[in-house]
């Protein structure tokens, strides 16, 4: 069964492409990632957002596919959650992309 995952594309504030992901990403759905992030960069020469600040669970699949869009794009930026970013850096994906640590939640949940 795939996990269960939901992405969105709009703009940032600040007009940059954007894909927003929540959920979980694995190899069950990882090809609806990777179809998000073409969508999101087509005709985009500039850097694009990917937004996993509400992403449950990120499996090597999932951080696969952000190092192999990272060489397609001009810049790949990266927010995830804050548990999230040692994982990603450990792997390497600062040396290809700008991670970002999700804003803690207001209650201090999470």
């Amino acid at each position: 069964m795939a996990a269960e995952l939901s992405l969105t594309t709009d703009r940032g504030p600040d007009g940059m492409p954007r894909l927003t992901a929540t959920g979980e990403i694995d190899l069950s759905n990882v090809a609806q990632l990777i179809r998000g992030l073409n969508t999101v960069s087509a005709g985009s020469r500039g850097p694009i957002i990917v937004d996993l600040s509400t992403v449950r669970y990120l499996d090597s699949a999932g951080i696969n596919a952000l190092f192999n869009h990272a060489d397609k794009v001009d810049r790949l930026h990266i927010i995830v959650h804050r548990l999230l970013i040692r994982v990603l850096t450990i792997c390497g994906l600062d040396k290809v992309a700008v991670l970002e640590a999700a804003p803690a939640p207001e209650d201090g949940a999470g």
